[in-house]
């Protein structure tokens, strides 16, 4: 069984940066793709970034791409997303996930949820 715990989240100004983490145990973390996602007030969940097994590939939402990066350390079992430019509307629980192999933009997709994390970006 997978447990994924992210940490990062708080409150930044529009324009700001922030830097979520997931750690992750109980399997192997390097067969696993891993995914970013959010959930803003009032919104349903949506896809924000993922990355490949061994880091090589990732894939972002066009609402966050040249803004957000995602990336993994395999040796420290854990994948970030670094937040940059940060704009109100970027406001949301965010949430990392994990599935075997392939990377994927859909969340149905992926197996294992961690807790959330709040992001609030402030005008």
């Amino acid at each position: 069984q997978v447990q994924l715990v992210e940490s990062g989240g708080g409150l930044v100004q529009a324009g700001g940066s922030l830097r979520l983490s997931c750690a992750a145990s109980g399997g192997t973390f390097s067969i696993y793709a891993m995914g970013w996602f959010r959930q803003g007030p009032g919104k349903e969940r949506e896809f924000v970034a993922t990355i490949s097994t061994s880091g090589g590939s990732t894939y972002y939402a066009d609402s966050v791409k040249g803004r957000f990066t995602i990336s993994r350390d395999n040796a420290k079992n854990t994948v970030y997303l670094q937040m940059n430019s940060l704009k109100p509307e970027d406001t949301a629980v965010y949430y990392c996930a994990s599935r075997k192999y392939i990377a994927t933009r859909h969340s149905d997709q992926y197996n294992y949820w961690g807790q959330g994390t709040q992001v609030t970006v402030s005008s």
